[in-house]
């Protein structure tokens, strides 16, 4: 029996032809492949620039930076994400705050109203899995407040609220990492529309340089190699097929799960699109088995899965007693994160590797 992975990465002919183009060229380093990949994403979040940069989580620090972060100010996001998402912040200097989720995974824009005071100066949602937060609700509060919105949209690509992208309601922060549904390996892109922090993020990617050797401003080596950008820009002209084979995996995945004792299957709030980086189930407390037995059911019928996430970020270790983390309660968060486990929806899946996944976790639920 072959073994089903939770992501399986594939490069294909129009990548491996794209990067033997540019090693051919002898011209590596960031050039007009980078602004290529820059330009058919711009034009695939609906705005006006996207700043490519080294890996998803400096796209994080560079919006903050340069939007203006710092210490006293207060950034409010979720508790439930991987660890980039604070840790960026934490880099930035300022306080962070955390407001509690919804059940759907992403913030709770009441929870968000609740914390917003004098010293709060950006929201940070995460579009947890490939789900949209619910962000007309949050624009709505920071426009009240004059608050800046930075969007961690790792997990994300070519999601939408209505009909706007992610990446479209204030800086959008992505990764390229190797298994998310646009990658090449290590890499980020920084979406807005404001030409004023797309200058500043140009500067602080390229040592505060616009002009060789003519520094502007203290600056980062924060650059993205062409290399790389020639194995993302194939699969930006794929993502929309490549987003419809995810969605088919996981309204599959969804119905041949419904109704399992305990188990609850993801859904999809209406007005948001899903674009399925992860499938993510909950194994309730009520449930005949616990996450532990699950995940030993799916090892021995030879699939993979994941927990992202198993605990909130700040409750490790390192974090606790952090003086920039508040250490906000947020209950249902705290409970999901004991819950989840997310199984294979990649658009490399079979239908009978779907038809596995179904009857290997029903088979666990029956055990």
């Amino acid at each position: 029996m072959s073994f089903i992975p939770i992501t399986s990465v594939v490069i294909g002919p129009d990548e491996e032809a794209a990067v033997l183009e540019v090693l051919r060229s002898g011209k590596l380093a960031q050039g007009p492949v980078v602004a290529e990949l820059e330009r058919a994403f711009a034009e695939l979040c609906g705005v006006s620039h996207a700043v490519a940069v080294n890996n998803g989580t400096v796209a994080l620090v560079a919006a903050l930076e340069a939007v203006g972060l710092g210490p006293g100010d207060e950034v409010i996001t979720t508790p439930f994400s991987f660890a980039a998402t604070l840790n960026a912040i934490l880099e930035s200097g300022a306080t962070v705050r955390f407001a509690d989720v919804r059940d759907d995974f992403t913030i709770d824009p009441a929870a968000v109203q609740a914390l917003v005071n004098e010293r709060t100066k950006a929201i940070l949602p995460v579009h947890l899995y490939g789900l949209p937060a619910d962000m007309t609700a949050l624009t709505a509060i920071a426009e009240s407040a004059g608050l800046a919105i930075i969007e961690d949209a790792a997990q994300a690509h070519g999601a939408r609220v209505g009909d706007r992208a992610v990446g479209s309601f204030g800086t959008g922060c992505f990764s390229l990492y190797a298994t998310k549904n646009l990658q090449c390996g290590e890499g980020g892109l920084i979406t807005t529309s404001d030409d004023a922090i797309a200058d500043r993020l140009r500067l602080l990617r390229n040592q505060g340089m616009r002009v060789r050797y003519q520094y502007e401003m203290p600056g980062h080596n924060w650059r993205l190699t062409d290399l790389q950008a020639a194995i993302a820009v194939p699969q930006v002209g794929r993502l929309a097929e490549t987003t419809q084979r995810r969605a088919a995996n996981a309204a599959r995945l969804n119905e041949g799960l419904a109704g399992v004792p305990g188990l609850t299957t993801p859904s999809v709030p209406e007005g948001r699109s899903h674009v399925w980086h992860q499938y993510t189930v909950r194994v309730g407390a009520d449930a005949p088995i616990t996450r532990d037995d699950l995940g030993k059911h799916l090892d021995e019928a030879q699939i993979g899965y994941g927990l992202y996430y198993p605990r909130l970020m700040h409750h490790y270790d390192c974090y606790v007693d952090h003086p920039q983390i508040a250490d906000d309660a947020t209950p249902l968060a705290q409970q999901i994160a004991g819950e989840v486990v997310s199984l294979p929806v990649h658009q490399h899946l079979a239908d009978s590797d779907v038809d596995r996944i179904v009857a290997a976790v029903r088979g666990g639920f029956r055990a």
